[in-house]
C-alpha cells in the first residue's frame, strides 16, 4: 500500500472512495477500435486520473483508495493523492472493490465506504457530492450508469457491508441484494463511464477532465464544456 490511511478521527463523516483499475494493458478493450492499441492505455489512465483528482476535490470525500497492481497506474494516481492498495486477491472487479473497502476499513473501522468505478473523465466534484449526500439516507445504495445497466457507485454507511455485485447488468444485482438506488437530475457527470467510442464523445460533450482532454485531443476538437463546477 502506498502511504497510510488516517485513524478514525474524523469529525465530518467523510467518504472513503474505493476506485479499482485493472492492468492499463488490459484495459479499456472496447475503445481499441476508436483510439487504436497506443492509445487506449494511455486514455484509460487519463480516466482514471481525472475520476480520481475530481473525487479528491469532493469536500464530501476524505480518502480515495485506488486497487491496482499497475505501476505505472499507482504512481500516477499515488501522486495525484491517492492511496495504492495492491490487488493481492486478484480475483477480479468485485473481490478487488471487497479488499479495498477492508484495507479502508483496517484503518477507520466506521468509515463510510463508496466503490467508484475509474472510467468517469468528466467527473464533476459537485455532482459527486450530490450522489454521496443522497446516499448517507440508506445503509447501502448505488447509481446507474446513463445506460441504466450498470452501476457507477456503490455506497455503504459506516457498519454495512460494501458487498459489490458489478460488471454487466449490475443495475438489477444492486437492487436485488436490497441496495436503494439513488434517482437523481443533474448527476450526469457521476452516471457517464466510459467503454467505448460513442462513450467517450458523449462524454466529451459534458466536458472532459484535463488528463482525458489533452489524450483526446487527438480525435479532433472537444466540444464545448457544460457550464458547472
Amino acid at each position: 500500500m502506498d502511504g497510510e490511511f488516517a485513524t478514525d478521527t474524523d469529525p465530518t463523516g467523510r467518504w472513503s472512495l474505493v476506485v479499482p483499475l485493472k492492468p492499463l494493458r488490459l484495459a479499456k478493450s472496447r475503445l481499441a477500435g476508436t483510439a487504436g492499441e497506443a492509445l487506449r492505455p494511455r486514455l484509460a489512465l487519463a480516466f482514471a486520473q481525472d475520476t480520481v483528482a475530481s473525487a479528491l476535490a469532493c469536500p464530501a470525500v476524505r480518502d480515495v483508495a485506488v486497487v491496482t497492481d499497475d505501476p505505472t497506474a499507482a504512481a500516477e494516481l499515488a501522486a495525484l493523492g491517492a492511496r495504492i492498495v495492491p490487488d493481492s486477491p486478484g480475483d477480479g472487479l468485485n473481490a478487488a472493490l471487497a479488499h479495498g473497502a477492508r484495507a479502508v476499513r483496517a484503518h477507520r473501522p466506521r468509515a463510510a465506504v463508496a466503490a467508484l468505478n475509474a472510467d468517469l473523465p468528466a467527473l464533476r466534484p459537485a455532482e459527486l457530492g450530490l450522489v454521496l449526500a443522497a446516499a448517507e439516507a440508506f445503509p447501502r445504495a448505488f447509481l446507474a450508469d446513463a445506460a441504466e445497466i450498470g452501476t457507477t457507485l456503490l455506497a455503504a454507511a459506516p457498519g454495512t457491508e460494501l458487498n459489490p455485485a458489478f460488471g454487466g447488468p449490475s443495475r438489477l444485482r444492486h437492487l436485488s441484494s436490497g441496495a436503494v438506488e439513488i434517482v437523481l437530475a443533474g448527476v450526469d457527470s457521476v452516471r457517464r463511464d466510459v467503454d467505448t467510442g460513442a462513450d467517450l464523445r458523449v462524454a466529451a460533450e459534458l466536458g472532459l477532465g484535463p488528463y482525458t482532454a489533452l489524450r483526446y485531443a487527438a480525435h479532433g476538437p472537444l466540444p464545448a464544456r457544460r457550464p458547472g463546477p
